[in-house]
């Protein structure tokens, strides 16, 4: 019986192939959407597959981050749910009015405004 640092050890190069895999056909794609669509657009040069395959690296950096997400929003999102079920309907009216006016809804639908 296989344990778990045999699994482990059977599927490192699995996991290293199939990222190798992934990483070549991200940048084989980036390099075609460059080269079909920028050249012609904007007068750019033509890039090499080493090229796309840095920008789609730095794109990640810039854009997705490094998968060093922190999950505050969920935790934001829940502080705020139980402060909502703590209060009042008065607090909840006055909260909603508020946002309402902010947002430039003043008044409920189907309400006259008085105009």
């Amino acid at each position: 019986m296989v344990g778990r640092m045999g699994r482990m050890v059977m599927l490192a190069p699995l996991f290293l192939v199939g990222a190798a895999v992934f990483m070549a056909i991200g940048g084989f794609i980036v390099l075609a959407l460059w080269n079909w669509l920028l050249p012609p657009l904007f007068g750019w040069h033509v890039i090499t597959f080493w090229q796309a395959l840095g920008l789609l690296l730095l794109s990640r950096i810039l854009f997705g981050g490094l998968g060093l997400h922190s999950h505050g929003g969920a935790r934001a999102r829940s502080r705020m749910s139980e402060r909502w079920h703590g209060m009042s309907q008065e607090q909840r009216d006055r909260i909603r009015k508020g946002i309402n006016t902010v947002l430039g809804f003043e008044s409920e639908p189907g309400e006259s405004r008085g105009e």
